[in-house]
């Protein structure tokens, strides 16, 4: 059910937040998408709040009167986690855009979650300092976000995903009390884990207001490479080969033939040659300290892939052959938006398992009529998959598709893997959730939200 507001709701948030209350149309258009798909649900009203205690009296304002209220960061996410879909207010965290603090003694960052991820990457680096997850979208997400959807991206094969660097947040409440999760150590056990709670809750729990993060030393050196396939299951093959021999890229990316392709029609960058009969490109980044190190890893990459049929490798000979490389593998999202509409499915399983899961994904889409482009963080077994609409009639993509996404999913579990890796359930992913977890679980986890937001107020609709 969608919830208006009254004149007399909207002229408190008026008075609360005399220039940072939206209600014209085109803004509540503006703040009813994220990038999920094609999809739009306006709120009431938007506000923008500078301080915490603002968005503490907005809190408890809206909890005495049972008013919906959805966070929201850069509006990246594509699990539909930003959208106001009971209307209410759409509480945007974007002037909360400071890095408060970086802690060189302590390899730490203070910082309010409306920082966009790369800028607090470059502010940290130039203390010699590494926050690594690094999302495909790190130049518009907010760091906020990142924490809310636990993400991830191609560094979290090396280095671990948003949760392993988090140590505490400022979080309001529902019901508009402000406490901290945890404390700024690295070691803590002290009660139950909040924090870790807290991240990748998908705003459904508090409203994150200040972050710190533990940073390690930033690596001094890299070396990447482009690896084409003329079999895509081979090139899956090769990731737990890759492994199997002592060996941890910093990155290591799968792109199937029309995700690169489709990539560079976007772009219209076509540096990077690929043949006729290249099904698949591996993307494998090494780094550290030392380049002779570096080096003898990459040796023992090729050793590996001299197993494997591969055509010529390419290594970057320059760091804007570097950038032009990785430019290319994140902007495949974006590429197959523009192609057409699509769904995009946040699979991950085992790695060993990977080419099992390709295998599923392609049998699947032949039942089903389907064309699917995948791509995703290899290293990790997260593989995206992008199911494309094509001639599909909207019947077909309205009834048939989610009994081929369900199926899909099914397997995927089979594989002992899970129905998202980095972008989280939000609203498209929630009918899947009993797949995932048995519905004692799921009871748990309704019981855990219902503590903390009693009225059912915070990101309504989400999960569940």
């Amino acid at each position: 059910m969608k919830v208006n507001l009254t004149e007399s709701q909207v002229a408190f948030f008026q008075e609360l937040l005399p220039s940072g209350t939206f209600v014209s149309s085109e803004q509540l258009f503006e703040y009813g998408h994220d990038e999920t798909e094609d999809l739009n649900f306006p709120p009431a009203i938007v506000l923008k709040p500078t301080t915490v205690e603002e968005i503490a009296s907005v809190m408890r304002y809206c909890h005495e009167h049972a008013i919906p209220v959805t966070p929201a960061g850069a509006r990246t996410g594509l699990s539909g986690g930003a959208l106001p879909i009971h209307g209410g207010v759409l509480l945007s965290m974007e002037k909360f855009n400071r890095i408060l603090e970086i802690d060189e003694k302590n390899h730490q960052v203070t910082t309010e979650p409306g920082v966009i991820t790369q800028v607090l990457q470059n502010a940290v680096k130039e203390k010699g300092l590494f926050y690594p997850p690094d999302p495909a979208s790190k130049g518009s997400c907010f760091i906020g976000g990142n924490v809310s959807e636990n993400s991830g991206g191609p560094k979290a094969v090396k280095y671990g995903v948003t949760k392993d660097y988090v140590l505490n947040l400022e979080v309001v409440l529902p019901t508009g009390e402000v406490i901290w999760t945890g404390a700024n150590v690295l070691k803590n056990a002290t009660g139950y884990n909040l924090t870790q709670l807290l991240v990748g809750s998908e705003g459904t729990l508090g409203i994150i207001t200040k972050i710190v993060l533990r940073l390690i030393p930033h690596p001094t050196t890299d070396m990447l490479m482009l690896v084409p396939f003329f079999d895509a299951q081979k090139a899956c093959e090769a990731v737990a080969a890759i492994f199997q021999a002592g060996i941890t890229p910093s990155g290591l990316e799968f792109m199937e033939r029309d995700a690169l392709l489709w990539t560079q029609d976007f772009t219209k960058d076509y540096s990077i040659k690929v043949a006729a009969n290249h099904q698949a490109h591996l993307l494998i980044e090494v780094d550290g300290f030392d380049a002779e190190v570096l080096m003898q890893e990459c040796e023992k990459i090729l050793s590996v892939l001299e197993k494997f049929e591969t055509d010529e490798i390419l290594f970057a000979e320059s760091e804007a052959q570097k950038s032009t490389l990785w430019s290319l593998r994140r902007k495949v999202g974006e590429a197959v938006k523009s192609q057409s509409i699509y769904k995009e499915e946040d699979t991950v399983v085992p790695r060993f398992e990977l080419p099992q899961l390709l295998f599923h994904v392609k049998e699947i889409g032949k039942k089903y009529g389907f064309h699917s482009v995948c791509y995703g963080h290899a290293g990790d077994g997260n593989l995206h998959v992008n199911i494309i609409k094509g001639n599909l009639s909207d019947e077909q993509w309205d009834t048939e598709l989610p009994k081929a996404i369900r199926e899909l999913f099914i397997e995927v579990v089979k594989l002992g893997g899970t129905i998202s890796g980095e972008h989280g359930i939000g609203l498209v992913q929630k009918n899947y959730m009993d797949i995932a977890f048995p519905e004692v679980a799921l009871n748990l986890m309704r019981a855990i939200k219902t503590v903390f937001d009693p009225k059912g107020i915070l990101n309504p609709g989400k999960i569940f």
